[in-house]
């Protein structure tokens, strides 16, 4: 089944083309890594799959439904989730409330039913999020630390949050973007093994990646971006000996 497609995707910022014509699918279950050199588009591309960006032409489908012209929130709703290069958590709430905002998302309640949480539905309601909350964190590993602020875990554990944060929306598919950035060795086979229990879990995943060795292991197949255009698809082994992709981003060293 395919989850998302993207077709012939391209998008103008004034005179320049910073996607062009790219083209590529999802298959549920899997892990595609989006790859390329800085600038390459592979952002942008995210940024247009969540409906920050307004494609110029082509169109994208998110289990056949054309999502082009959606809004974040309606794409989000439809179960799409993502984290950001930069991590962005409630520094100053805690690692719980920070994952519940998120699965906030998932309530129904209006204004009324916030001022009457007496009401029984409101308060089953509450409590199954919070649940939801608690087994994203149990996800994670996070759940003995739910009550420390954010911004005092380590590195590797806000990277963690955010992931958390993201499951909290109960997403189909998940955009990971650059998750193992600033990671130690430890940090980085964690967060490895952390994305195939979320996979095991029945959620496709889609990442940008700059650590090679990461992307080589991680995923099932690679697409590569140059100049806004992809210039190669494929397993793991076709793109490490790819001519065009050891030109264009893995250089001399290569993907070892």
């Amino acid at each position: 089944m395919t989850v998302l497609e993207l077709d012939k995707v391209s998008i103008r910022f004034g005179g320049l083309v910073a996607v062009s014509q790219v083209s590529f699918n999802i298959h549920a279950g899997e892990i595609l890594a989006l790859i390329g050199p800085n600038g390459a588009g592979k952002t942008t591309i995210f940024n247009l799959i969540m409906g920050l960006y307004k494609l110029t032409d082509g169109k994208i489908l998110f289990k056949n439904i054309n999502i082009s012209s959606r809004k974040p929130h309606q794409i989000a709703a439809l179960g799409i989730g993502r984290t950001f290069q930069t991590i962005h958590l409630f520094n100053q709430l805690t690692v719980f409330d920070n994952v519940l905002i998120g699965a906030h998302t998932q309530g129904g309640r209006n204004m009324t039913g916030a001022l009457l949480k007496w009401l029984p539905a409101i308060a089953k309601e509450e409590k199954d999020l919070h649940e939801l909350a608690f087994r994203c964190l149990q996800m994670v590993g996070l759940e003995k630390k739910r009550d420390a602020l954010a911004k005092n875990l380590p590195y590797g554990e806000q990277r963690r949050l955010e992931i958390a944060r993201a499951l909290a929306l109960k997403p189909s598919l998940l955009l990971l973007d650059e998750p193992a950035a600033g990671m130690n060795p430890q940090e980085t086979k964690e967060l490895m093994e952390l994305i195939h229990v979320i996979r095991n879990s029945g959620i496709t995943i889609l990442l940008v990646e700059h650590d090679m060795k990461f992307v080589m292991k991680i995923s099932d197949r690679i697409v590569v971006l140059d100049y806004g255009a992809k210039i190669a698809e494929g397993v793991p082994e076709e793109i490490r000996t790819s001519p065009l992709v050891i030109q264009a981003y893995l250089g001399k060293v290569g993907a070892r």
